[in-house]
């Protein structure tokens, strides 16, 4: 499988709070996969938060960045829409879009740590609502009989193989999704396990999505 078609990106849609210096910073992050969708989204939050000193943003649309964009909203040049967008892009995330909304409290930071707190903002926010990984799989159906089917289920849990549906009828028939470049290895051990008696049905590829934790983020 392309590696490029699996990505990273948050786990829902959200908002996390930061105070820093009496000043809160708001970051909203929302999923968009188009242009159309993140000005739809900063819109929205400006729009609710329009009362705010500032609602600056980020965001990166597509597997290889291709459409980025970042705004300071009246905060001096280069010390908030950019840093935003290269946290999202230091975590790797794709499709994101990042609304850092100041209530300034008084203090002012210097160019400084306002990069830091903008920074900061979009990356604990990112850390609090989760990541994932978007991995594209093949599907895959066939049946099995009865007397087969522990053995089964048995091996397509210990090879952590997502199991979609299983359906009892006359026979059992299972739905799972797996990488692609896995397949053989699957259609040899089921074949091996069920006595050569087996036949794949392919289902649409589709996208699962697998969570990230600190443990093994770096591995992705």
């Amino acid at each position: 499988m392309n590696e490029k078609e699996n990505y990273l990106t948050i786990k829902e849609n959200g908002n996390h709070e930061l105070t820093i210096k009496k000043s809160r910073f708001i970051t909203t992050l929302i999923r968009t996969s188009t242009i159309e969708e993140a000005e739809k989204a900063i819109a929205t939050v400006s729009s609710k938060y329009r009362d705010a000193t500032h609602n600056t943003f980020a965001y990166t649309i597509g597997l290889n960045d291709e459409h980025v964009k970042a705004s300071d909203n009246g905060e001096p040049s280069g010390t908030a829409g950019v840093p935003e967008l290269k946290a999202l892009q230091l975590m790797k995330l794709k499709n994101v879009t990042a609304v850092v909304t100041r209530y300034f409290g008084g203090i002012k930071l210097g160019a400084g740590g306002l990069i830091r707190a903008y920074s900061n903002s979009v990356t604990k926010a990112a850390e609090a609502l989760g990541v994932v990984k978007r991995v594209q799989q093949q599907g895959v159906k066939f049946e099995v009989d009865y007397n087969k089917f522990d053995e089964v289920q048995h091996y397509l849990k210990q090879q952590k193989i997502f199991i979609a549906n299983i359906d009892y009828g006359v026979s059992v028939t299972i739905s799972i999704y797996i990488d692609e470049d896995k397949l053989k290895e699957l259609e040899k051990d089921l074949t091996n396990i069920l006595s050569g008696k087996v036949q794949f049905i392919f289902l649409p590829k589709r996208y699962n999505e697998v969570v990230v934790t600190q443990h093994n983020y770096h591995d992705q």
